[in-house]
């Protein structure tokens, strides 16, 4: 059945309910098959990319450095990202029902906004890297050490999992009405709170608190970054030493510039909103395109991961 059945059991905002119905994109048969087939390449594709990514990093010893660890941690957490939301829209495309249980869509919810808040922190720590290598390069080595590597590393994960653990903790406490239809191709906090029949300020509230926290911190860090970075570069007596210190920062920088225009835009606001259909073509960007943009623009704008690359391949051709 499509409707969700609530039980109360006797304590404010407790109910336990059934099933969602996640509405996804209503076209004919033909454009339903189009989309399939676009999803799914885009799926192929950026699992594909982002494996090659974290191959090349691990088996070259020349990009053993701290930028090219963060970008494999980005890589890993971009097939997950990817991985949560995209098959079972995929598998909703031609099953008979399109319905996904509370705790199934609490569950991508969970996971969808850890992997989120972890790439704002983890961007962070690219962007405090590059401010390292450009703006202090002699002491560069002694401060990026492995360990402190490892350590921002860890602390991007925990932080994103820990935050997105208290979101999700207020949300899944609330009272959900009917109808029990979602607006959306996957679990995300504005369509789901859409469904509560009870007060959710208190959950929305600390949910755009903590939005800002995740956004904004993050966004900071970068901007203040950058800024050092560029007044660095101006400095910089050499043109081809301006060119050089810019050229490891761009591909960076595109990513951030993709990933927190979207995001922003989705999250840094009050979560009831009316579901238009742009939240859906916002959330398809940076959930399903954006992951799959983000080896591209490495791999495009990297002159060492380029050089790499194309050792590689011409070695396997050769052989």
């Amino acid at each position: 059945s499509g409707k969700a059945v609530g039980t109360q059991y006797g304590m404010k905002n407790q109910t336990t309910i059934n099933e969602f119905i996640l509405l996804g994109f209503s076209y004919g048969l033909q454009g339903q098959t189009v989309l399939f087939l676009v999803f799914l390449v885009t799926y192929m594709v950026t699992i594909t990319e982002n494996t090659i990514i974290i191959f090349v990093v691990n088996r070259n010893h020349c990009l053993h450095k701290p930028m090219y660890y963060f970008l494999g941690n980005l890589s890993f957490l971009e097939m997950w990202y990817i991985s949560v939301t995209l098959p079972r829209f995929l598998f909703g495309f031609w099953s008979q029902t399109k319905s996904i249980s509370f705790s199934s869509c609490m569950t991508q919810l969970y996971f969808f906004i850890s992997l989120m808040c972890t790439e704002c922190v983890l961007l962070a720590v690219m962007a405090y890297d590059r401010f390292l290598a450009v703006c202090h390069p002699l002491r560069y080595p002694a401060i990026m050490t492995h360990k402190l590597c490892c350590q921002l590393s860890i602390l991007s994960w925990a932080g994103g999992f820990s935050i997105s653990l208290v979101k999700v903790s207020f949300i899944s406490r609330l009272t959900f009405c009917g109808p029990q239809v979602i607006n959306h191709f996957f679990c995300d906090i504005s369509p789901v709170l859409n469904l509560s029949c009870t007060d959710i300020s208190l959950a929305e509230t600390v949910d755009f608190a903590l939005a800002l926290v995740i956004l904004l911190v993050p966004l900071l860090i970068i901007v203040f970054s950058y800024g050092c970075i560029v007044s660095t570069v101006l400095c910089m007596p050499s043109a081809q030493g301006r060119r050089k210190a810019i050229s490891t920062c761009t591909s960076h920088f595109s990513v951030v510039i993709i990933f927190f225009s979207a995001t922003l835009f989705m999250y840094a606001r009050p979560r009831k909103i009316h579901p238009f259909n742009l939240n859906k073509i916002v959330s398809i960007f940076y959930a399903v395109f954006t992951p799959t943009l983000n080896p591209l623009i490495y791999c495009l704008r990297n002159k060492e991961v380029k050089e790499v690359l194309r050792k590689m391949i011409s070695t396997s051709c050769s052989a």
